[in-house]
């Protein structure tokens, strides 16, 4: 019979194994992740999120910054006239010698600095309605919140082109049509916020806030709204893609951006009728808006998933 391995007294282990603890004292830490770390870490693993965004990040920067680059305006006027797509103009030019791709990045820029603004001002306006009427409820929220089903039967598109017509032919008509736009587009944040501060404003951390004595301002500002960030972060990147259709459909009855400037739904509109002879006019700023819409709304399903605490699974 083989002798069992003798265990030294107050080491609670096998003779042999001097480099291991005793029980208690065999831990194995691990490190706390933040809400943001594991927000990040959803939506790496998304791939179509991810390669949304690095699309996305990509077309905006040319649309910023591309038109300073490129040699040739926007308005310049050249003598190559209705040129196919070539080294010296990729997207090729139009009837007058404009240089599509000058045109493209100066319609892209318009679209999406116009985008970019219907977002920022719907979203922080709709936040606000919502945020009060959730917290504080009763005759505020019945208030706000009628007010808000009353902007939702407004038929947007028809007011706002009725409304762009009188001022787009403004020097800054762009800006009044993103206020325009901004507009009607802030009631569909308004009505998810006030849901989110609903269910929110019973928390447990709620109560203990109001029992230290911390004001209703500071409960909306410091413990609410920041654990409301996913939904308002995930409507807006939809506010975006929202407001790059509606100034393209605008733009492209021409009660948008109006000439000389240009956007993408007008080289559109324009491009049409050339879309059979000269094909370039017409589907190159189509690819660009196709392009930044899809990117956008790829970004907004993996901030959705990445934001949603239930989300466990991994997407591809």
């Amino acid at each position: 019979m083989i002798p069992a391995p003798e265990v030294p007294v107050g080491t609670g282990q096998p003779a042999g194994e001097p480099g291991l603890p005793a029980g208690p004292e065999r831990e194995f830490p691990v490190k706390p992740r933040s809400h943001g770390a594991m927000v990040l870490r959803r939506f790496l693993h998304h791939r179509l999120a991810v390669g949304g965004f690095i699309v996305l990040f990509l077309v905006v920067l040319l649309a910023l910054f591309g038109g300073k680059v490129w040699h040739y305006s926007y308005t310049f006027q050249s003598n190559d006239l209705s040129q196919a797509p070539s080294l010296k103009h990729p997207f090729g030019t139009d009837e007058l010698g404009h240089d599509t791709l000058a045109r493209v990045l100066r319609g892209a820029n318009k679209s999406v600095v116009i985008a970019l603004l219907v977002a920022s001002m719907s979203t922080a306006f709709g936040t606000l309605v919502g945020a009060i009427a959730g917290f504080y409820r009763g005759w505020i929220d019945s208030i706000l919140m009628r007010f808000t089903d009353l902007m939702l039967t407004i038929p947007s598109y028809a007011a706002a082109a009725a409304i762009a017509y009188q001022f787009g032919n403004q020097s800054n008509g762009w800006v009044y049509l993103a206020v325009i736009l901004a507009a009607f587009a802030w009631m569909i944040v308004a009505r998810i916020v006030r849901g989110v501060f609903l269910s929110l404003r019973e928390k447990e951390y709620v109560e203990a806030a109001r029992a230290l004595g911390a004001s209703n301002r500071r409960i909306i500002f410091r413990h609410l709204l920041p654990n409301a960030v996913g939904p308002i972060i995930v409507n807006a990147t939809l506010v975006v893609a929202a407001a790059i259709l509606a100034e393209t459909a605008l733009s492209y009855v021409g009660l948008g951006i109006q000439p000389p400037d240009t956007s993408l739904g007008q080289l559109v509109a324009v491009g049409q009728q050339a879309a059979t002879t000269r094909p370039w006019l017409f589907y190159f700023p189509g690819l660009f808006i196709i392009v930044i819409v899809l990117s956008i709304n790829f970004v907004g399903d993996g901030l959705r998933d990445a934001f949603d605490p239930t989300q466990t699974r991994v997407r591809a």
